[in-house]
């Protein structure tokens, strides 16, 4: 470095003094040689003085790197012979002190790397699916082969909900005699805890392609307490109490699903089928068909994971009253849905995944009468002429999941087509053609996303004109527009005066579809439908601590039904704004132990003033929610 520095500070002084010479008259070209000889020779001399005797270049290229400007001559071309070569002797020809290792797992465990410990779930665990299971050690387990895997999931999920929301009074009694308004006191408590237990067994190397074979079963335990202000509420008799404590045992997983390695390809794409009782998601959030029932599903992908498919069959099971658990021990409903979707990434444009959708929902519940746990009726539902019900639905949908540009896009829609046999206004058949959509935009800035939603359910404008154009799903479990934090998402609005045991909307659902229970009762096309546009943000302030608040203003679409329903000559169809914040905490940045704290308000609008006009006038209800979940 110090070589190359020289000659620079010698070139320097004579340009310094021929800075003091007018800009007209340049330095002769003798003088300009002279200066460049006496710089070359001073810069020689330098370099004799400080290395007299100069090492050769070193011309080796370091592994990885090259000499700029310089190429070395290629090695000889070295040729090899294996004449006569052997295969490597058999493992049992070597010494016993070398005992070959069949898989990456029992080489960690040989070597002492990681120390396997059944309380932790963060360490390498067998009963986590980190390592297989040794064959020697579970006799009694009908496997072979080092490639089989078990999985345990525990879950534990807690929550406490104070919340308000119109309660009627009873007929034949109430808690207080001097209750004798339609809506009496407006506060509940719900206490619940839920415990899973899941056992996956199942057979591959599953780092690297789906397995080839896995049994599963999920159980859920809940217990549940509730106290409301009113009787009639939570049971029918009116001489039980106005608190209910109950608990039940649902079966959510019980299926074997089974790969066709033969038509896999070197990118893994698959084909698998899976039978019993399993989850399925028709859509991107939930809006059609989100449950875990009893049936057959074929699925698989293809190019590259591009493109995946499913076709699926169900036989819906009959679901707990209290807990909304599926219940095993009662026959299954008279009621099938059929789904084929498909999904193909980078369609209309890049980034963007879209999905069709035909879904088939036959019910022939005509002919039955169930009564729920709680002594209600829940098919038929009591409206109208109170007859049963029986239809045939089908629904074509298009979703999208993606980005344009900076915008993240989720949208959905669907047309619902078929036939009613018995509209419940009219006692005769009535055609089925409603419609639904809805959108959510989203845009990233660091840690904060913004998000606008928009949603439309089409509502029934003519209850008598045989043809039923409120949009219903088959069972919804929608995440949108703030999910279970939204009042209107979680909380359920009894249909007080204009049917007996009827809801407007469901627990857990955004639709209004005047249903009796959403997990028991049967989908109906007579209803207000909805409007829906909301904003809202997340804010991840901490990879353990995320903040989220929305605002939603709701509206029906047509209220023609409730009109005719309660007898009235017409109802504003404002419902009002749904106002919610939520904040989850996860200690160890991941789902193992999750705390989450929200509250929701409904600032009612006029429509809902008119239908639920309560003790005190209270235009404002609250709903809390407490939860604690931890997974191991």
């Amino acid at each position: 470095m110090a070589l190359s520095l020289i000659p620079f500070v010698v070139l320097a002084q004579p340009v310094a003094v021929e800075a003091t010479a007018p800009a007209s008259a340049p330095p002769p070209a003798e003088q300009a040689q002279d200066v460049g000889t006496q710089a070359e020779e001073t810069s020689e001399g330098l370099n004799q003085t400080a290395n007299p005797d100069p090492e050769p270049l070193d011309r080796d290229i370091i592994e990885g790197r090259e000499r700029p400007g310089f190429s070395s001559a290629l090695p000889e071309s070295i040729e090899q012979e294996n004449e006569g070569a052997i295969r490597a002797p058999p493992p049992q020809a070597f010494s016993p002190d070398q005992v070959p290792i069949p898989d990456r797992w029992r080489l960690i465990e040989a070597l002492g790397v990681v120390e396997e410990d059944l309380l932790d779930p963060y360490n390498q665990n067998t009963y986590k699916g980190d390592r297989p299971i040794n064959p020697d050690k579970v006799p009694w387990l009908p496997i072979t082969g080092d490639d089989w895997f078990f999985v345990a999931n525990l879950i534990s999920d807690t929550v406490y909900e104070p919340r308000t929301f119109p309660i009627p009074v009873g007929i034949q009694t109430t808690e207080d005699p001097d209750r004798l308004d339609v809506f009496g006191d407006d506060f509940s408590t719900v206490l619940s805890q839920t415990f899973i237990a899941g056992f996956a067994l199942l057979k591959g190397s599953t780092a690297y392609k789906p397995p080839s074979v896995e049994y599963r079963l999920t159980l859920a335990y809940n217990v549940n307490y509730v106290d409301v202000p009113e009787r009639r509420v939570l049971f029918v008799e009116p001489s039980k109490g106005s608190d209910r404590l109950d608990h039940f045992l649902g079966v959510q997983e019980a299926f074997v699903d089974y790969h066709f390695s033969q038509f896999d390809n070197d990118r893994y794409d698959f084909i698998s089928i899976r039978a019993g009782i399993q989850p399925f998601q028709a859509d991107f959030r939930g809006f059609l068909f989100n449950d875990q029932q009893m049936g057959v599903r074929l699925f698989g992908n293809r190019d590259n994971n591009r493109v995946q498919f499913n076709l699926a069959a169900f036989w819906r099971l009959e679901k707990d009253t209290n807990s909304g658990l599926n219940s095993v021990v009662q026959s299954p409903r008279d009621d099938l849905v059929f789904i084929a979707n498909v999904y193909r990434q980078d369609f209309l444009i890049p980034a963007l995944t879209s999905q069709l959708t035909l879904a088939y929902n036959r019910n022939r519940e005509a002919d039955e009468i169930e009564i729920d746990d709680n002594g209600f009726p829940v098919r038929p539902a009591l409206l109208g002429d109170i007859r049963g019900r029986e239809y045939d639905v089908f629904y074509l949908g298009y979703n999208a999941d993606g980005r344009i540009g900076r915008i993240n896009i989720t949208a959905s829609a669907y047309w619902a087509l078929g036939e009613d046999r018995n509209n419940f206004f009219t006692g005769i058949p009535a055609d089925i053609d409603a419609q639904f959509a809805a959108a959510e935009l989203s845009y990233d800035r660091d840690w904060i996303r913004f998000r606008l939603s928009g949603l439309y359910q089409s509502g029934d404008g003519d209850p008598f004109d045989n043809k039923e154009t409120g949009f219903d799903a088959i069972f919804e479990n929608p995440v949108f527009a703030g999910a279970d934090t939204s009042y209107w998402i979680r909380q359920t609005i009894p249909f007080a005066g204009g049917g007996r045991a009827i809801a407007v909307n469901g627990r857990n659902g955004i639709l209004n579809n005047l249903r009796s229970s959403k997990e028991q009762g049967q989908s109906n096309f007579n209803n207000p439908g909805l409007w829906l546009v909301g904003i809202g943000a997340d804010f991840d302030l901490t990879p353990e601590i995320r903040f989220t608040a929305n605002a939603n203003h709701l509206w029906f679409e047509n209220t023609a039904t409730l009109e005719n329903l309660r007898i009235e000559g017409s109802i504003p169809s404002e419902i009002g704004y749904d106002l919610s914040a939520s904040a989850i905490w996860r200690p160890k940045a991941n789902q193992n132990i999750v705390f989450r704290l929200s509250g929701a308000t409904l600032i009612a609008g006029d429509g809902f003033q008119d239908l639920f006009d309560n003790l005190g006038n209270q235009d404002a209800f609250y709903s809390i929610l407490a939860n604690v979940t931890l997974t191991y």
